[in-house]
């Protein structure tokens, strides 16, 4: 298959003025020369074909591919990475992962935990702090209590996740709630603390084929920053966390059934990857889900689980492609009429071709 690649490289928009930390869940050229590479040795054409803005351009111009593998992570609002599917989806080009209605709904982890909560699985309870003057009008809703965790609602990487995340108090809650919603411009999640240890499963499929391939506790050193997986924890991960395969049948069980039921109650494809914490009773809970995970081959979660697990880089890169390309096959053998693509390649009436 003529196999396109779309990312955003994490090099390109710094050259533009973005800092590291509006940058930090793009990718590198270390992560794109090893997916290219791994989508080569599957027997597939590699295309390089960048970012949404560059994606754009070439479709204008009339490429067309077999298969998008889309890593694109976008750069504003929460539907950001919905973005590049969107686009595919309307010149009828099929991609990888989710759809843009399952990336939007993971991204905002208020709405991703009451499609989890309405589907039975345990999450902690929550509320939203939308504005600024909304702070001093919020109570706690019944049953919640001190402490709690604030963090940004629409973001990934760990961003905007501190320490201070935890706070004990209405003070403290209303001070975090603050700076959160300044420096993000964004409501905040507020949802009660798990005091217990951390877990990210791995999941590989669609729908009822889908399968955990197995689950790593997240271990902070001394060197990290206290209590939680935060941004700079995370971006430091290789000299501040331990990460340690699950191997305790039981334990592996109970993150395996709300890893899945998660997965499959917000339909996400292909391949993703479940956070998990440990309640005050030990049991876990779900905390959000990533269904367009990091795929850097040593510092990303997904394929360093993989590895851990027993899975090389390339059968992970193959079973993503192999679960795409059935979901094309099906729908392929769903349309009953040749349309003539060419009209999708024609820019709208008044447009230059090249935006």
């Amino acid at each position: 298959m003529k196999i396109a690649l779309t990312y955003d490289l994490r090099r390109e928009y710094m050259e533009m003025g973005y800092s590291e930390e509006e940058t930090a869940e793009f990718d590198s050229e270390e992560t794109v020369e090893h997916l290219k590479a791994a989508v080569r040795e599957l027997g597939h054409e590699a295309v390089p074909a960048g970012n949404i803005y560059e994606l754009t351009r070439r479709l204008a111009g009339g490429e067309t591919w077999d298969l998008v593998f889309n890593i694109c992570e976008g750069l504003r609002g929460r539907n950001r990475e919905s973005q590049a599917p969107a686009l595919l989806e309307a010149y009828n080009i099929p991609y990888t992962f989710s759809d843009p209605l399952t990336l939007s709904l993971c991204l905002d982890k208020a709405m991703a935990k009451r499609v989890v909560r309405d589907s039975g699985v345990p999450t902690p309870d929550f509320f939203v702090i939308n504005s600024v003057p909304e702070i001093d009008k919020s109570e706690l809703p019944k049953g919640m209590k001190f402490p709690l965790f604030v963090k940004p609602v629409s973001e990934g990487t760990g961003k905007g996740v501190t320490p201070a995340s935890i706070v004990n108090d209405p003070k403290e809650l209303k001070n975090q709630a603050r700076r959160l919603l300044l420096k993000y411009s964004q409501p905040v999640l507020v949802e009660g603390y798990l005091p217990g240890d951390e877990f990210t499963v791995g999941i590989l499929g669609t729908g009822p084929e889908a399968r955990v391939i197995g689950a790593l506790e997240v271990k902070l050193l001394k060197s990290a920053e206290p209590l939680v997986y935060s941004y700079m924890n995370k971006e430091l991960c290789e000299e501040r966390v331990e990460y340690t395969l699950v191997k305790s049948k039981k334990l592996l069980r109970e993150a395996s059934d709300v890893a899945l039921r998660a997965y499959q109650a917000l339909q996400c494809r292909d391949a993703g990857r479940a956070d998990l914490k440990a309640g005050p009773d030990g049991r876990l809970q779900f905390i959000e889900m990533n269904p367009l995970a990091g795929l850097h081959p040593t510092h990303s979660d997904l394929p360093v689980l993989c590895s851990r697990a027993g899975m090389s880089y390339r059968e992970l890169v193959s079973s993503i492609i192999e679960s795409a390309s059935k979901r094309k096959a099906s729908s392929n053998s769903r349309t009953a009429c040749n349309t003539d693509q060419s009209l999708f390649r024609r820019p709208p009436p008044g447009r230059p071709a090249g935006l």
